[in-house]
């Protein structure tokens, strides 16, 4: 039966709103709300998960210096080589899987995704919308990528389409919270195998994205004009010049819960800045903030959550409990995942943890480190691992002529003959150390942060194993 709330959800929210009277007294300009330091805090917070997908979704529709730049929505970005130094889309990309990134507009009808077979040990999929929560509808971990499939994407203001539609061959349909989707698959490359990376490369050509017009044979319906408000280069330009007007948009093409007390939570903070989900944005309408304010606290949000990195026990808590889909996070894990990077996945399908250094000093490019680990502290991992070398003022590769980023199974690595490893951090390769296992670091005052990963972990082991330490180099 069709109910008004289905026709409440499949109706676009601007359609609703044109038909609402708005009293005189609020089409005046707003009065400045008054906000203290506790409230900019609070904003800032329940934003920060919105503000980091709105950048990293739009940059990869549309930003044309984006590496993964898809140019344009309902398009698919092929990689055939890991992330390099230019990688500046996103914080802490890794460098031991090809990124394959499909962005979706789901606003006019359902998108459909072709996915191949991949014979490679580890591949995933990854959806968000401007929400920031992640779900994995297809990962080897479960059995998947055995088969081709086709995966069906739709959100609650999609037109003309309901869930209940059967559509002939498709393998699973997926309703997303919000109209701009990002379907993120990672692809292990097995480049330690010539054969297996090159069939892998082949499959990778088999990705395809098409309207649902477009699957069944038919023109695919005009995609309606959307004004994007600009992304920022970083988040926290977004909160000191155009907050107020990104989250009017993301609000628009959003599904919020009554029932889910964060999803209030943030309307609640807007709605006295003339912030509301069907509302078109206006300058002049909407309670003048601050700026320069709502960035200096965003880069103090930013600060601290890094600085988490540095407690080892603090940092796994967050990481166990990060990348879950909708009503199984909360606040300060989503505001950690959103600052320490947003694209990643939930602990059994990859931990993300800091090798952080063994005498607790933060780690700086002034000095070079040694990463050791006997054959038995090796990471638990059941796919593969890596060690990545970032900045920590933005979670990026350090550029280097070696074009070397990472240490592990695709970029490369050489165990010793005990079956461990000695990974060394430094501005020159150290004699005796194969080029495989050495991290470049450029000799200046910068701030430098290594982490692990492990693909698909033992969470039995993972539990109780230690991870490395960074050891200074005599």
């Amino acid at each position: 039966m069709f109910t008004k709330r289905d026709f409440l959800r499949s109706v676009p929210l601007a359609a609703i709103t044109t038909v609402v009277t708005m009293p005189k007294c609020a089409q005046a300009q707003s009065a400045q709300v008054k906000l203290d330091h506790a409230q900019v805090d609070n904003i800032v917070r329940r934003s920060y998960q919105y503000v980091a997908m709105y950048n990293v979704n739009n940059k990869a529709a549309m930003d044309a210096q984006n590496p993964l730049n898809t140019n344009g929505w309902n398009k698919i970005h092929k990689s055939t080589e890991l992330a390099n130094a230019s990688m500046h889309a996103i914080a802490r990309p890794n460098n031991d899987t090809l990124y394959q990134i499909a962005m979706l507009d789901l606003r006019n009808e359902p998108v459909i995704l072709d996915v191949p077979a991949f014979d490679t040990r580890y591949a995933s999929m990854e959806t968000s919308a401007y929400d920031g929560y992640i779900d994995i509808p297809l990962s080897t971990r479960s059995g998947d990528y055995k088969e081709p499939t086709k995966l069906l994407f739709y959100s609650a203001r999609t037109q003309g389409y309901t869930p209940d539609t059967k559509v002939a061959g498709v393998g699973k349909s997926i309703a997303m919270t919000g109209d701009f989707v990002i379907a993120f698959i990672r692809v292990m490359p097995e480049s330690s195998s010539p054969a297996k990376h090159a069939r892998i490369l082949e499959q990778i050509k088999d990705l395809k994205v098409q309207t649902l017009s477009e699957y069944q044979g038919k023109s695919a319906t005009a995609s309606s004009k959307v004004q994007f408000p600009a992304y920022g280069a970083t988040d926290q330009d977004t909160y000191g010049t155009n907050l107020l007007e990104v989250m009017q948009f993301v609000f628009n093409h959003t599904t919020f819960d009554s029932r889910n007390e964060l999803d209030q939570a943030l309307l609640d903070a807007y709605k006295p800045l003339g912030v509301e989900p069907g509302k078109t944005y206006d300058a002049a309408k909407v309670s003048p903030i601050d700026g320069a304010t709502f960035r200096q606290v965003s880069e103090e949000v930013k600060r601290a959550n890094i600085e988490i990195l540095g407690d080892q026990r603090k940092a796994e808590e967050f990481l166990f409990r990060a990348f879950k889909p909708k009503g199984h996070m909360d606040l300060a894990t989503l505001v950690f995942q959103n600052v320490i990077g947003p694209i990643g996945q939930p602990a059994d399908e990859a931990l993300y943890l800091p090798v952080n250094p063994a005498d607790n000093k933060p780690m700086s490019a002034l000095h070079d480190y040694v990463i050791k680990m006997t054959k038995d502290e090796l990471p638990p991992a059941l796919a593969f691992w890596s060690v990545t070398l970032y900045d920590t003022k933005n979670g990026w590769f350090i550029p280097n002529k070696e074009n070397k980023y990472s240490v592990g199974q695709n970029a490369g690595y050489k165990l010793n003959a005990d079956g461990g490893i000695e990974i060394r951090i430094a501005a020159n390769k150290p004699d005796g150390v194969p080029p495989e296992n050495w991290l470049p670091i450029n000799r200046e005052d910068q701030g430098i942060s290594p982490m692990l990963r492990l693909y698909q972990p033992d969470l039995a082991k993972a539990t109780t194993w230690k991870p490395p330490k960074a050891q200074l180099a005599s």
